[in-house]
């Protein structure tokens, strides 16, 4: 089964490969969708400090009735924070939010701040915020340490400076939106990219290319477009409350032929519906 199955990152921490997004999911829900995930047999749990949802998250894993050493817990920085202080901080806010002693792997959440996106340079603040990684890594606070939505750009800056080079960068790739370049170069600098909105936020279930393919797995769209991003080699992070939607995510182990993957992977769809005033859809 696909919730057995796991990476390992470039410091020798293993990851799930299919996890739980929590992104959308409010704070008071937030504890019983975990538990749920969790009895499914998911052991990856994603949040982030701009989810206002970690005290919920926290609460979920503390209730699961499995130890926490099985299970994966993510959160991100706040894409706000560009300083070494403000990061010390809001790392140590995480920890005591999520009621957790330690987090599995922290993200900077955004090369620039939500207001600012794909605009400034904030080359200096995300060095700064980087270290500030780096220190709660060496304390113990962090088993591992990544960035999300950075561009190659953005990757040199930290690479170029940095003790520990990112583990993880997580980023919107689903069918129709595959930024293979930018996987690639991941890739070779041995940084996992984890798949944000593997269903394009739900947009991609009205496409009729896709439904064409799934029907001919006898798949739903989900599964079709989850399993599309685990044979890309990425983490999956579909997000759901639904216990139902997250028992169908799971079963995704059938196998996408190659000209079908080549297909999925040049299919260009980037219509996120009302979704797409969010920064990460629209690209500003």
């Amino acid at each position: 089964m696909i919730l057995q199955q796991t990476y390992t990152l470039s410091n020798d921490v293993r990851i799930p490969k299919l996890g739980l997004g929590t992104w959308f999911i409010d704070d008071d829900k937030a504890a019983d969708a975990v538990t749920d995930a969790v009895a499914l047999g998911y052991r990856n749990i994603d949040t982030a400090q701009a989810y206002g949802n970690e005290r919920g998250v926290g609460e979920g894993v503390r209730a699961s009735g499995v130890a926490r050493e099985e299970l994966f817990v993510s959160t991100k920085l706040a894409a706000e924070i560009k300083n070494y202080d403000a990061a010390v901080a809001a790392i140590d806010g995480s920890l005591t939010t999520l009621g957790l002693d330690h987090i599995d792997l922290m993200l900077i959440h955004s090369p620039q701040p939500w207001n600012d996106y794909r605009g400034g340079d904030y080359a200096e603040g995300n060095r700064a915020a980087w270290r500030a990684l780096e220190d709660a890594y060496k304390a113990g606070k962090l088993a591992s340490i990544g960035v999300s939505n950075f561009e190659q750009h953005d990757l040199d800056n930290i690479l170029g400076a940095c003790a520990i080079a990112p583990q993880v960068n997580q980023l919107l790739v689903h069918a129709g939106n595959t930024p293979v370049e930018l996987i690639a170069y991941c890739e070779s600098n041995n940084i996992l990219v984890e798949a944000y909105s593997p269903i394009a936020h739900g947009e991609i279930l009205h496409n009729p290319d896709v439904r064409a393919i799934a029907d001919r797995y006898g798949v739903s769209v989900p599964q079709l477009c989850i399993r599309y991003t685990l044979q890309l080699g990425t983490v999956s992070l579909p997000k759901t409350a639904d216990p139902e939607h997250m028992r169908g995510n799971a079963q995704v182990d059938f196998e996408i032929t190659a000209d079908d993957m080549d297909v999925l992977r040049n299919l260009r769809a980037r219509d996120y519906g009302d979704h797409s005033v969010f920064p990460v859809y629209s690209g500003k």
